[in-house]
């Protein structure tokens, strides 16, 4: 009796051991029941911003593939669960909710920025660490310490494009028409406003809309028009850019067309015409077209799973989003069975030490508010297809 309960000691003690996530895990890189870290996802994969949500969804897939294979992260493995939130923002705290009855340990996410505010209360009161790759307001860092942003602020936006539309000598009288009832449209327009004169631009015209009137845009192109003005500055979704194309050829107006990160998606947009978009240029921080080995794979991978759709800026800084939870997870030395709140706490305090070499930046870096430092570029469309202007 004394040798059995000896024996059944020391395999309980073995057995102890082995909860760890790295050593019971096979050699296939299979996690066979060690804990894994738990990654959310929120954004909308169906209705009209759906372009942006399955972006988001697939690049971020590539990324936990790529890190499941390599050994996870602090050799545990990572699961992955993304939530439809149909670019809603009560829909979205459900799907956050839903994420949570799941066990939840960080949230990627969520995709758009009206949703993004409106989760970030809900992680903020828990305590977990959240990262979207692609929510830009400003309001959803405010009083938020546990929250980050893998994209440019809108402010950043609003100043990087007046800056590029300056520098790069692209016109100097400038019309913007932008969604009044959007923090993102009129974060970046009153940014735009503020640094245009110091960049040499004249605002000419100034015309607004409303997410109660976005399906006609004649009148405020008519006075783009009238005015004198070489360029329009869209800082919107490409949805509503879509009408605003095509109602300026029927026009006959032919400006310059210059949007941002919201314009990123438009080539997918089903039943439009992609003639109407030649030489649109936007502010992005991914070129599809780059040459080096980091985007060509991403390239190749995206295609794979994506019906050989090349991935927008979106995808990219999905896939970076991963990336840095991973670097900031590592850093901060966490474990699965950690709490939530522990755990955010740990990954919340390293963020501003680490740098990320990604898709969308080299060397990208937090401060302790939750932007992100990395150089804008810009990208035109030809022939239906985004093309580096750097």
């Amino acid at each position: 009796m004394k040798k059995l309960l000896g024996t059944l000691l020391s395999v309980a003690m073995v057995a102890s051991l082995l909860v760890g996530c790295g050593s019971a895990a096979p050699a296939d890189g299979a996690s066979d029941g060690a804990k894994t870290f738990k990654i959310g996802g929120i954004g909308p994969l169906t209705g009209g911003a759906a372009v942006y949500g399955i972006a988001v969804k697939n690049g971020a897939q590539i990324a936990i593939d790529e890190i499941n294979a390599a050994g996870g992260i602090n050799g545990c493995q990572i699961e992955y669960n993304f939530q439809d939130d149909e670019c809603d923002a009560e829909k979205s705290v459900n799907a956050y909710n839903t994420l949570k009855d799941w066990d939840m340990d960080i949230l990627m996410g969520t995709v758009t920025s009206g949703c993004c505010v409106a989760v970030a209360a809900k992680t903020a009161e828990d305590g977990m660490f959240e990262l979207t790759p692609s929510g830009s307001s400003v309001d959803i860092l405010a009083g938020n310490d546990n929250v980050f942003q893998v994209c440019f602020t809108d402010p950043n936006q609003g100043i990087a494009s007046a800056q590029y539309i300056g520098q790069s000598k692209l016109a100097t009288k400038v019309a913007v028409i932008y969604d009044s009832s959007d923090v993102y449209s009129t974060g970046i327009y009153e940014k735009f406003a503020a640094e245009a004169p110091a960049q040499g631009l004249e605002i000419v015209a100034t015309e607004a809309f409303t997410a109660d009137n976005k399906t006609d845009f004649t009148t405020q192109l008519q006075k783009a028009k009238d005015a004198g003005a070489e360029l329009v500055f869209l800082p919107f979704y490409y949805t509503e850019a879509t009408l605003v194309l095509k109602q300026a050829d029927t026009m006959g107006f032919d400006p310059i067309f210059f949007g941002c990160d919201g314009l990123d998606g438009i080539l997918a947009v089903e039943n439009f015409d992609v003639a109407l978009a030649e030489d649109v240029m936007l502010l992005t921080p991914f070129a599809a077209d780059a040459t080096d080995d980091l985007t060509k794979s991403f390239v190749a991978k995206y295609a794979e799973i994506a019906n050989g759709e090349i991935p927008n800026q979106f995808a990219a800084d999905a896939y970076d989003a991963i990336y840095t939870i991973k670097a900031a997870a590592e850093a901060a030395n966490v474990t699965p069975d950690m709490s939530v709140a522990d755990m955010g706490k740990a990954i919340t305090a390293v963020m501003p030490t680490i740098k990320v070499d990604g898709l969308t930046g080299k060397a990208m870096s937090w401060n302790a508010e939750g932007e992100v430092n990395k150089a804008p570029k810009a990208v035109v469309i030809k022939n239906g297809a985004y093309v580096s202007m750097d």
